[in-house]
């Protein structure tokens, strides 16, 4: 599961270059001034594993991380991702992070991407974020507790994003 949208870094880059609109800087605050309050109420969850904040390693590398940790295999279904509104065509335009490349460099060797997988998908697959969403692995059958207690503290755009499995500790896009 996945608190929060992803894609602050892309905003902010085009924010630094003048190119984010009133809307976009409206979005970016909005969500990184939304705290992950539901935190301490899911680790209580019988059947929650693992949670985290996906923040400067950006959400590949905070999922890898959880692999790494479970010694598992996390299957990243990319359409299911939420991202911030705009955030794919700002990137297209270039408007990245330089960490979001060292992110890659760092762990890049650990993720299996889809064949065609778009550049820009990369780049946000690796945006670093500001106060960025819990990333939240749970057994299946308490997956719909988990998400309604995140949108009950306000993390509306919460989904589910992936599954764990057995298998090496990697990310792998789908």
């Amino acid at each position: 599961m996945l608190g929060k949208p992803i894609g602050v870094g892309v905003m902010s880059a085009a924010l630094k270059k003048e190119q984010l609109g009133d809307e976009g800087y409206a979005q970016m605050i909005a969500v990184t001034t939304q705290l992950n309050t539901p935190g301490p109420d899911l680790a209580a969850l019988p059947g929650v594993h693992a949670l985290t904040d996906v923040t400067g390693f950006g959400l590949a590398g905070h999922a890898l991380e959880m692999a790494r940790g479970a010694k598992c295999e996390v299957q990243l279904d990319w359409p299911s991702v939420p991202l911030l509104a705009g955030v794919r065509d700002l990137a297209g335009r270039g408007f990245v992070t330089g960490a979001s490349a060292r992110n890659w460099g760092g762990y890049g060797a650990d993720v299996r991407l889809p064949a065609g997988f778009a550049e820009v998908d990369s780049a946000l697959l690796t945006d670093p974020q500001t106060s960025g969403g819990l990333l939240v692995a749970c057994a299946p059958e308490i997956a719909n507790e988990v998400l309604w207690t995140l949108h009950q503290e306000g993390s509306k755009s919460a989904a589910a994003v992936g599954v764990m499995t057995d298998g090496p500790a990697r990310l792998t896009l789908s």
